[in-house]
């Protein structure tokens, strides 16, 4: 969809966590994917952290991010597998207002083009949690490419046409 040069571009202050038992920094090449294209795109990285699979410690992190009015969208990496270490959609529905179910359809569709049915494995998700958006991406920087490239980077440009959530952030915690 277009881009239209005549709205003006904001910047969507963005934290992101990976979700791993086997990365720190160095290795956590996703994080550094993501982080990359987020800055590159013309957005702040807010904050950057690694935790492990641990569903109450990233429901703590994800809080204190939710809460923290220089943080205005989550992105995680890791954690949505189906094996039993992987806990960070249950996180991502234990802070969860509202759900966003399109945005793990539409992933999961743009996967299959390029892993197949494999994509299916994928537990992708998101939501808004008291007005700050989360997105769970797979630990893969194929998958953070995917749901980079091909969702969030236009969803989080406020010039994106016919709509964005950016236009929405106002209005996220309306009663």
């Amino acid at each position: 969809m277009p881009i239209d040069q005549s709205r003006t571009f904001t910047p969507v202050r963005i934290a992101v966590l990976t979700v791993s038992d086997t990365r720190g920094l160095d290795e956590d090449r996703s994080g550094d994917t993501l982080a990359e294209r987020i800055e590159s795109a013309g957005h702040i990285l807010a904050d950057r952290a690694i935790l492990r699979d641990d569903v109450d410690a990233i429901v703590a992190r994800l809080h204190n991010w939710i809460d923290d009015e220089s943080v205005d969208v989550v992105i995680t990496t890791g954690g949505t597998g189906v094996t039993g270490r992987d806990v960070t959609p249950e996180a991502i529905e234990r802070v969860a207002d509202k759900m966003i179910p399109g945005f793990g359809e539409l992933f999961r569709w743009l996967s299959y083009a390029k892993i197949g049915t494999s994509t299916i494995q994928s537990r992708a998700c998101a939501c808004v949690a008291r007005g700050t958006y989360l997105f769970a991406l797979p630990g893969s920087t194929g998958a953070v490419k995917d749901g980079w490239d091909g969702i969030l980077r236009d969803q989080l440009d406020s010039r994106h046409m016919p709509c964005n959530f950016v236009d929405l952030m106002p209005r996220l915690q309306e009663r």
